[in-house]
């Protein structure tokens, strides 16, 4: 009698429903990550956090392996992190001269640095970015090949980069060109009145 007013005891009736699926997926999709035409040069578990200045403290961004992908044609250099599990983006940008790579206060085994334009959610925005590994060793290797990646950016001429960098300059001589002609038209119907 006790069993049967006891709600978690287990029920004879009960069994473990199996249903065979509907249709069978045999097909693969063919997924694009935009890193087929990259190699990695260096590739570490970490942890990444960034800084929010509107409530003045660090917050988790995600945890997974951070890597350094340098382009096969450009030889540009960027920092690539997805988080486990679900691979989202929690850090895309390209690693320039700029970027100072600073120890974070009480910690030898993580880094801080700020991105002037971080990819990894649109649209692009500056953040302070700190990362940490799981020893100061990882630390001290991921710090050699972030300043390596660094001189190798900047040891690329301006000519390496892409073409659509220098697609906006013919763009704004455009509009002075139509300018210059709209006061020639103006000129014209002055000097006819």
């Amino acid at each position: 009698m006790a069993d049967s007013e006891n709600p978690l005891a287990p029920r004879e009736e009960e069994a473990d429903p199996h249903f065979e699926p509907v249709i069978k997926l045999t097909e693969q999709v063919e997924t694009k990550t935009n890193e087929e035409d990259e190699t990695a040069i260096f590739k570490m578990r970490a942890k990444l956090f960034r800084f929010d200045s509107g409530a003045n403290e660090w917050k988790e961004r995600g945890t997974g392996e951070v890597r350094l992908l340098q382009h096969k044609e450009t030889k540009k250099v960027r920092l690539v992190m997805r988080r486990d599990k679900t691979l989202k983006v929690c850090a895309n940008h390209l690693i320039s001269s700029e970027m100072k790579l600073q120890p974070n206060i009480g910690s030898d085994r993580s880094w801080v640095w700020k991105v002037l334009a971080d990819y990894s959610e649109s649209p692009p925005t500056a953040e302070t970015l700190a990362i940490r590994f799981a020893n100061s060793d990882n630390a001290g290797q991921f710090k050699t090949a972030f300043e390596q990646a660094q001189e190798s950016n900047a040891g690329l001429s301006p000519s390496d980069a892409p073409a659509a960098v220098e697609k906006p300059k013919e763009i704004e001589a455009k509009p002075e060109e139509k300018s210059g002609e709209v006061a020639t038209t103006t000129d014209e119907k002055t000097e006819e009145a």
